[in-house]
């Protein structure tokens, strides 16, 4: 979606709003696809003392698996952007500035490019998830498993025969 903020370029306090959708199911991570629903793109673009502001906030429901677990769960994702706009770039090193071209800007490139610079490199079902047990692969989060008795370093066997004798 191309936006045009000719209206709002010398109009000091005006204000520009859209909303769009965005369909990013065929963006891949981690072997996955986790952006199955549409990306709902919500902003506006406002002349601040003659400096064009883009704000916006892109949100879907991301089909997600738990890196712990490997349970399968929805994950709300809402990426925000904040962007300021120019007709020409005074210096190459700001990367929050977009070029204008006639007036107009890409949109949806910026705000696809912000939503996958978003994601989240770990995703789990809950901050507290115990994950699954190394030896049995029994799901920690359900109580603990029948193998919770650790194995023994070999070198330090005698000492856990001196502790089992104590019990």
């Amino acid at each position: 979606m191309r936006l045009n903020v000719k209206k709002i370029i010398n109009a000091p306090g005006a204000r520009q709003d859209f909303q769009f959708s965005m369909d990013l199911s065929n963006v891949e991570f981690g072997g996955l696809y986790p952006i199955q629903k549409p990306v709902v793109v919500t902003g506006d673009v406002r002349n601040i003392a003659g400096m064009l502001l883009l704000q916006f906030e892109a949100s879907t429901v991301l089909s997600s698996v738990c890196d712990r677990c490997m349970k399968a769960f929805d994950n709300p994702k809402t990426v925000r952007g904040e962007f300021m706009l120019a007709e020409e770039v005074q210096s190459e090193e700001n990367d929050d500035i977009i070029l204008l071209e006639n007036d107009e800007f890409d949109l949806s490139e910026v705000a696809r490019t912000a939503f996958i610079l978003g994601m989240d490199t770990k995703t789990l079902c809950r901050e507290d998830c115990k994950g699954l047990c190394p030896k049995c692969g029994a799901d920690l989060n359900q109580g603990s498993c029948g193998c919770s008795k650790k194995d023994v370093d070999p070198r330090l066997a005698v000492l856990a025969k001196l502790l089992d004798k104590d019990q």
